[in-house]
């Protein structure tokens, strides 16, 4: 198991949400690792946690890696939010993303959680991605 490429997929993944015409004209280009210091958009995308666990074989080095993208939102409804995850969807699911270190051989939706927290809502749309990382 090699988790090297780690990073280059969190690259990747920001690569793809920032360059997204519709993710980014329903974020407002609001789409964040870490938060910017001051006052947070009303919506926005972060980067979650992930979870990785090995996938290798007699063949190489892999691993496969768990990981959120979470709308969060501080709007009563559910609709903007929803809208957005679905472009996030759409965006990720089977993307062909090109790493900087390791090869992605596959991208997919895994699972998704919409809930209130607090006055606002949250919906985490998870992925699993599989890296072959060989070559890292």
């Amino acid at each position: 198991m090699s988790y090297a490429a780690t990073a280059a997929l969190q690259e990747a993944v920001y690569a793809k949400l920032t360059s997204d015409a519709a993710v980014d004209t329903l974020t407002g280009g609001a789409i964040y690792d870490a938060l910017p210091p001051g006052p947070v958009p009303t919506i926005y995308v972060s980067l979650g946690p992930e979870r990785v666990r090995d996938a290798s074989d007699v063949v190489g080095d892999g691993a496969v890696h768990d990981f959120p993208v979470i709308v969060i939102s501080d709007g009563a409804g559910f609709h903007t939010a929803k809208t957005i995850a679905a472009a996030i969807s759409d965006a990720l699911s089977d993307a062909d993303l090109t790493l900087s270190r390791g090869t992605l051989t596959g991208l997919n939706f895994l699972r998704a959680r919409a809930r209130r927290v607090g006055n606002g809502r949250e919906i985490e749309i998870w992925f699993r991605a599989y890296i072959d990382s060989s070559d890292a």
